[in-house]
C-alpha cells in the first residue's frame, strides 16, 4: 500500500517517491470534459519529458450532468484515460476540478448548471484577470450554498464514491484530490478550512476509502493560500495525507511576467508550504505551477519554482498539458513544443529513493543534478533517477561515492546504496 512517512510519499518498498508530471488537461474543463488526447499523447509524457505522474482532471458536470443522473459513459472515458496512463507507466492522482464554481458562469468550470440558480448566472459580469471573477456576488452566493447545503455537497461525495469504485482496480491510481482550489464563499477566510473544508474532506475520504482503501489523500488548502494566507488546516483524523497546494507568482499570473527578484520569495513560499506539510504530518506535492511561454522571465520563473520544490524535496505537476498557441501549455496546437518553456521544465530528478530524500537540484550552467538522501540499507529496491534524453542526450556521468550504477536510456539505477549516513549523488551531462 502507498504510504506517507517522514514527509515523503512512499512506495510499496518504502522508497521516497517524487511525482513529477503535468495536469491533464485544461481541455477537460469544457464539454465533453475529456480533451482530445489519445494513448500516444499520454505515452509522450514519459518518453519525451521523463515524467512519471499526472494529475487527471475530472469535472462534476461530466459526472452528474443532470441532478441524480450519474453518467456511466463519462466514467468509462475517465477509466480509459487511466488505462492509457497505466500503459505509459504513469501514476495518476485524480482531481475533481473547479474554477469560479461552475459552468453556469462564463469563465467557470466544475459544477453543473443545476447546482446553483440561473439568476446568479444571468447577472454575472466576468472580470480581468479571470480569477477576480471569484469576487462576483453570484459566484460567492453559489459557493455559500454549496458549503451550507448538505444535500448538494452530498452529490459530490456520491460522485467520488462512484469514481473510486470504478478506478480502485487500477494500481497506477495512487490518490485523489477532493476539490481544486476550494473557495470560502462568504465565510470568514480564517475559519473556512477548519469549519467547512476539513469536514468535507472527512466526508469524501470516508466514502473513497471504503472503495479504494489504498489511495492517498491529496488535500489542498483553501484558495486563500494562493494569496498568502497560511493554511488553518490541522492534522486530519485519517492518515496517508499529501499536502497539495499550488505555487504561482502573483505578478506573472496577472500577465506582467516574472521578475527575477521574486526568486527568493518563491523559495520562501515553497519552504513555508513544506513547513505546513510537516505540521500536518503530510508529504508535500505542488499540484500546480506554470507560466505563460513567451512572457518575460519564463525560464527564471520555472527555475525558481522547480529549484524551490527540489530544496523542499517535493513533487510537482505543471499546469497544463494541452494543445494551444497562446496559453500555459507546453505544446502548441500543432503538437510541437514551446521550446523556452520545455527547456525550463525538463530536467533529471529522483523518482524513487531507497531512503529518506533530503533535496534535489539542477544547475543549468553546469548541466548537473545533485541529489541528497539518507540511505536505508533495509530497502533492497534500487534508487531510480529519471534523466530525460532532451536534458542529457548523450547520457550522464554518475558520481555517487562508490555505489553500483546501472543505466538505460532515460533512467539511472543505483543498485547499491552510497556509503555513509548521508549520500550525495551527482549526475553530469556528457
Amino acid at each position: 500500500m502507498w504510504n506517507v512517512d517522514k514527509g515523503q510519499i512512499r512506495d510499496l518498498d518504502g522508497r521516497s517517491v517524487i511525482l513529477r508530471g503535468a495536469n491533464v488537461a485544461g481541455a477537460h474543463k469544457q464539454k465533453p470534459y475529456l480533451g482530445s488526447f489519445e494513448a500516444k499523447d499520454y505515452a509522450r509524457l514519459k518518453t519525451d519529458w521523463g515524467f512519471d505522474a499526472i494529475r487527471l482532471l475530472v469535472i462534476w458536470a461530466g459526472l452528474e450532468p443532470q441532478k441524480d443522473q450519474y453518467d456511466e459513459g463519462y466514467l468509462d472515458e475517465i477509466e480509459k484515460r487511466v488505462s492509457w496512463a497505466h500503459d505509459a507507466d504513469l501514476l495518476v492522482v485524480v482531481d475533481l476540478h473547479q474554477d469560479v464554481f461552475g459552468e453556469g458562469f462564463s469563465v467557470g468550470d466544475g459544477a453543473p448548471r443545476w447546482a446553483c440558480d440561473e439568476a446568479k448566472y444571468a447577472a454575472f459580469q466576468p472580470k480581468t484577470p479571470w480569477f477576480l471573477s471569484y469576487l462576483d456576488p453570484g459566484v460567492l452566493d453559489c459557493f455559500e450554498r454549496f458549503w451550507t447545503d448538505d444535500a448538494l455537497r452530498g452529490h459530490v461525495v456520491e460522485g467520488w464514491r462512484r469514481l473510486a469504485k470504478r478506478l480502485a482496480k487500477w494500481d497506477n491510481v495512487i490518490g485523489f484530490d477532493p476539490l481544486n482550489e476550494p473557495h470560502w464563499g462568504r465565510y470568514a477566510i480564517l475559519g473556512f478550512e477548519p469549519d467547512r473544508l476539513a469536514p468535507f474532506y472527512e466526508d469524501v475520504t470516508k466514502v473513497v476509502r471504503a472503495e479504494a482503501p489504498q489511495w492517498l489523500v491529496f488535500a489542498e488548502p483553501s484558495s486563500s493560500r494562493n494569496i498568502g494566507y497560511p493554511t488553518q488546516l490541522t492534522k486530519f483524523s485519517f492518515d496517508r495525507v499529501v499536502y497539495s497546494p499550488h505555487a504561482y507568482d502573483n505578478d506573472a499570473e496577472s500577465g506582467s511576467g516574472f521578475d527575477a527578484t521574486h526568486r527568493d520569495a518563491m523559495t520562501k513560499k515553497i519552504g513555508d508550504l513544506r513547513a505546513e506539510a510537516d505540521a500536518l504530518g503530510a508529504a508535500l506535492w505542488i499540484g500546480e505551477y506554470g507560466g505563460m511561454p513567451g512572457t518575460p522571465g519564463i525560464q527564471p520563473y520555472m527555475d525558481a519554482v522547480l529549484d524551490a520544490a527540489g530544496a523542499a524535496a517535493a513533487g510537482n505537476t505543471y499546469w497544463a498539458y494541452d494543445l494551444d498557441d497562446a496559453g500555459y501549455s507546453f505544446l502548441k496546437a500543432d503538437r510541437t513544443e514551446k521550446k523556452d518553456l520545455v527547456d525550463a521544465i525538463t530536467r533529471p530528478y529522483p523518482m524513487r529513493v531507497a531512503g529518506d530524500l533530503l533535496s534535489y537540484s539542477w544547475d543549468d550552467a553546469g548541466n548537473t543534478t545533485t541529489i541528497s538522501f539518507a540511505p536505508n540499507p533495509e530497502i533492497k529496491s534500487p534508487t531510480t533517477i529519471a534523466v530525460p534524453l532532451r536534458a542529457a542526450p548523450n547520457g550522464v556521468d554518475v558520481d555517487c561515492g562508490g555505489c553500483t550504477v546501472d543505466s538505460t536510456p532515460g533512467l539511472i539505477r543505483l543498485m547499491s546504496p552510497p556509503p555513509g549516513e548521508k549520500a550525495t549523488v551527482i549526475l553530469r551531462a556528457k
